[in-house]
């Protein structure tokens, strides 16, 4: 592919870091870019920059273009936004994120993708759930950011769920914060793909079960209500969650009352879940993933059972 620093702003910062450890993959892409990149690591003082925290994260080094190509509100707060990528050469594992270059923008972010791999190698699609805040690319947005508008994405973490056909089976716990739902919906939702791959072809990936641990402000800040409910009904036995309210003040309806507890979600309710055979990912507020992942610990769940991401 040709250089893409023309599009590159030079200062980046995202609210976005991960901490894990698995490989990723890389690729080659032009010099520029990445001198770029390690310049905007250079001179920024904020402790918030996106580069800056995950600066030692493996990332991809192609640098893709996109097209927005659909956006709706998800929330009161969030926006959720449709990207068409039509380089090949761009890939991503479920619950990876993308630096997200803005021509015209002098900083970058970083925002998990929230689809699942299927969709990109179907369609050449991926989405993105932004919470509105006064961090540059979030306001361009939701303010400025039109159909047809152009952007450029690079996909980073280490914090995903890419299971070969010949792996052990595994159940997976997935605890999520807020906007923390984003890479893990596309973790769930790549379960679901290999789920309906194996009930259609008999081989493939033999997943265990799925527990969604979701905790929000309110109901309307609970994202993607419907997709998820839609995979817990269409997967019954497979797929399950608890959703929760810590500042509910209007009536819950009745579709979702039945997967809603006011309160937080309790360490009792992960530690039951506990097994040799399950993996844990955590995505939220950094008070909440220290506060489980250290509970994990305690339980004596292995370092590597326990994948977890802080959004700032």
């Amino acid at each position: 592919m040709g250089c893409a620093a023309v599009m590159i702003p030079g200062l980046l910062r995202g609210p976005v870091g991960a901490i894990c450890t698995q490989a990723a993959s890389l690729r080659s892409t032009c010099s520029t870019v990445r001198h770029l990149s390690l310049t905007s690591v250079m001179k920024s003082k904020r402790k918030t920059d996106h580069l800056e925290r995950t600066a030692n994260i493996v990332r991809r080094e192609v640098v893709s273009a996109a097209k927005v190509c659909g956006a709706a509100s998800e929330s009161p707060s969030v926006k959720r936004l449709r990207l068409l990528v039509a380089d090949k050469d761009f890939s991503f594992k479920a619950g990876q994120w993308v630096d997200f270059f803005i021509p015209g923008v002098s900083v970058v972010g970083g925002f998990s993708i929230c689809s699942s791999p299927r969709l990109l190698e179907q369609e050449r699609m991926i989405e993105l759930a932004v919470k509105y805040t006064n961090h540059p690319p979030a306001l361009w947005i939701h303010n400025q950011c039109t159909l047809d508008s152009e952007v450029a994405v690079r996909v980073g973490g280490e914090f995903f769920f890419d299971p070969q056909p010949a792996d052990a089976s595994r159940n997976l716990v997935l605890i999520a914060g807020g906007v923390g739902i984003n890479p893990l919906l596309s973790i769930l939702r790549h379960s679901a793909d290999l789920l309906r791959e194996r009930a259609n072809k008999g081989s493939g990936y033999d997943i265990g079960t799925i527990k969604l641990f979701y905790s929000a402000k309110n109901t309307s800040e609970l994202l993607f209500k419907k997709n998820i409910l839609d995979l817990v009904n269409e997967f019954p036995e497979k797929i399950a969650c608890s959703l929760h309210v810590t500042k509910q003040t209007t009536q819950i309806s009745a579709a979702l009352k039945p997967y809603i507890t006011e309160g937080r979600i309790m360490e009792q309710e992960i530690r039951d879940h506990i097994s040799k055979e399950t993996l844990f990912y955590i995505c939220g507020p950094p008070p909440m993933t220290d506060f489980f992942s250290k509970q994990l610990e305690n339980s004596h769940v292995p370092k590597e059972h326990i994948c977890f991401e802080k959004w700032w």
